[in-house]
């Protein structure tokens, strides 16, 4: 299947399209290279544009960062959400015993990458910052695709899959809650934020 149709299908009809995805042989280098390093980079230089040429606007007027701040931003942005990704794979795949289901880092990784689609899909939007709030709440449809992927590709049992889902929720959040503060403080540790003196 190429890229835009699984796009698609994963946005349109998640559900048939687990099913299918289900059945595929991946690699992990087939998913990232044939997936995630494509859809990653969406947000990413959709950032360095944003912050770069349009800023972000607040009462007070529009910050714009330089360039080399923006490109460190999208640099490691795009890094760290590759990497991110595969650390919630690991999560997945770690938790997948006590929920009923098996070991089986392929399919945790499926999991992972798919579910990413809708976040790294909605990334397009920062390139207005000020939409950066769309991005965030286009990305809950992304907790869908968790739900779903955990539920149909890892096959966890009914009675566990809400538990399941929960404790992978609260691991990723804390995954990306690292990751942005990496980001910030390594990409805007030089960005000084005046007052505007009036």
């Amino acid at each position: 299947m190429n890229l835009v149709d699984r796009v698609k299908n994963l946005l349109l009809s998640p559900a048939k399209e687990w099913e299918v995805i289900k059945g595929e042989t991946w690699t992990t280098a087939d998913l990232y290279t044939k997936y995630a390093i494509i859809l990653a980079a969406i947000p990413a230089v959709a950032g360095f544009l944003g912050y770069t040429f349009f800023g972000l606007s607040y009462g007070f007027g529009t910050i714009k960062l330089g360039f080399g701040t923006s490109l460190t931003w999208a640099i490691l942005t795009y890094i760290l959400s590759l990497i991110g990704v595969y650390i919630l794979a690991f999560i997945i795949d770690a938790l997948a015993p006590s929920f009923g289901s098996t070991k089986d880092m392929v399919a945790s990784l499926k999991v992972a990458v798919f579910s990413s689609t809708a976040g790294w899909v909605a990334g397009i939007l920062n390139i207005f910052p000020a939409l950066g709030i769309l991005v965030a709440i286009a990305s809950i449809y992304g907790l869908v695709l968790l739900y779903m992927g955990l539920e149909r590709v890892k096959s966890v049992p009914k009675d566990k899959m809400v538990g399941y889902f929960v404790v992978v929720l609260i691991a990723a959040i804390l995954v990306y809650i690292v990751i942005g503060a990496i980001v910030g403080a390594i990409a805007f540790s030089s960005v000084a934020f005046t007052r505007p003196a009036f």
